[in-house]
């Protein structure tokens, strides 16, 4: 067989990216020296909080033949997930949890593997020679930067990678290949500009510079990736947020027009749009898997994703929900015990009734775990100097 050329197979990753759903792709080089140093920086300065997996094998990131020794290229693809389909109930009411667009569709790791290997095939059927990795999510790869390189965008002050047609929603992967290919042009220019609505838009302040997000305050990362108490002082500036955010892609310019995904598996499920809160805090551990199968939101676990739900109860200040929350105060994990504990407490902010605190104290009585039994202290001195400046305010 022939073996193709080399500006024969960059020509070939284009059309065959296309031809099987990605509307960008690009060729990169495979050294990230520079990338990886400040992505060091970053790491040091604890801005990764809990998450352990991007700390480990740190080394692979700088260079992509310490990944797979044979790399030579990298093809880098993207794909839109954006749709157009609002949920008015997210909007309207705070009666509904939020749910971040890119996991209200199917999980999207499996489908673009699989649309790699395809291209994968389809170019070992042109040259047996060619051989390739395929990566989504998977790897100690620095995808944006590896983006950048090849072309499909800049980093967006967010830190999100962004491109003129297609904004911010669109899902990234990486074919690495055994085959020195033309590398595209890099995207030097940063159409950003002098806006900061991301930055000033943010709820809990995580992008503290441009490009530069404190994952410990960003809200994706307090309802994904955090495994234990969300950090109290951050709890209130969360809102209705239960799984993820993207209130600094939606202020974001460069998405107001882009384009729907034309891929139906990305499109929001039933299932995903139904987050009456209500109805989500009585799930159990079954009926979690079941209603969120083949999502993102699974992630989660059962009781980081009510952990969440709580929270958002609790911003609520919706005195309906209290009856709720005296049942999940007794709840068998002690993360949705003390997060009950906490949204009774902002709840009873409004609400001057004794049996509140009598609920509380009772709990108090058999609680065995310590991180519980401070939340519900917490809770009882919370509603206690609430209902104090009550009664000097009505003296007044």
């Amino acid at each position: 067989m022939t073996k193709i050329t080399t500006k024969s197979l960059y020509e070939k990753c284009q059309i065959l990216s296309k031809k099987h759903g990605f509307e960008i792709s690009g060729i990169a080089s495979i050294s990230l020296k520079k990338e990886h140093l400040r992505y060091l920086s970053w790491i040091n300065k604890g801005y990764a909080g809990e998450m352990e997996y991007l700390k480990k094998n740190s080394e692979l990131r700088s260079n992509l033949e310490k990944l797979w020794p044979n790399t030579k290229s990298a093809l880098v693809v993207g794909i839109q997930y954006k749709s157009n389909k609002k949920n008015t109930k997210l909007s309207s009411s705070s009666n509904y949890g939020k749910i971040a667009e890119y996991a209200q569709g199917g999980d999207y790791h499996k489908f673009i593997k699989k649309r790699l290997l395809r291209i994968l095939k389809e170019l070992k059927e042109s040259d047996n020679s060619i051989e390739g990795r395929s990566f989504v999510d998977t790897a100690p790869i620095l995808e944006r930067d590896l983006a950048v390189k090849a072309g499909l965008g800049w980093k967006g002050k967010n830190s999100l990678l962004l491109n003129r047609v297609l904004g911010s929603y669109f899902f990234l992967g990486v074919l690495l290949l055994n085959k020195e290919i033309p590398n595209s042009n890099p995207f030097k220019e940063n159409h950003c500009g002098t806006c900061v609505e991301c930055i000033e838009k943010c709820p809990t302040e995580a992008i503290i510079a441009p490009e530069i997000v404190d994952a410990r305050r960003c809200i994706s990362y307090l309802t994904i990736e955090l495994r234990g108490p969300i950090p109290r002082h951050l709890r209130t500036m969360m809102g209705n947020h239960i799984f993820g955010c993207d209130i600094c892609q939606i202020v974001c310019p460069w998405n107001e027009k882009a384009p729907e995904t034309q891929q139906n598996r990305f499109l929001p499920r039933p299932k995903t749009e139904d987050t009456n809160l209500e109805k989500l805090i009585q799930l159990d551990e079954k009926s979690f898997r079941e209603k969120f199968q083949g999502t993102a939101i699974l992630r989660a676990k059962y009781d980081g994703f009510l952990r969440n739900v709580l929270i958002a109860m609790g911003n609520s200040q919706k005195k309906e929900y209290l009856n709720i929350l005296r049942k999940t105060l007794r709840h068998r994990y002690p993360l949705i015990r003390g997060h009950s504990a906490w949204a009774i407490a902002e709840i009873a902010k409004k609400e001057n009734e004794n049996w509140i605190r009598f609920s509380l104290e009772d709990r108090l009585t058999v609680e065995k775990d310590e991180w519980v039994i401070e939340e519900i202290e917490l809770a009882l001195g919370e509603i206690s100097r609430t209902n104090k400046v009550s009664l000097e305010v009505e003296k007044i």
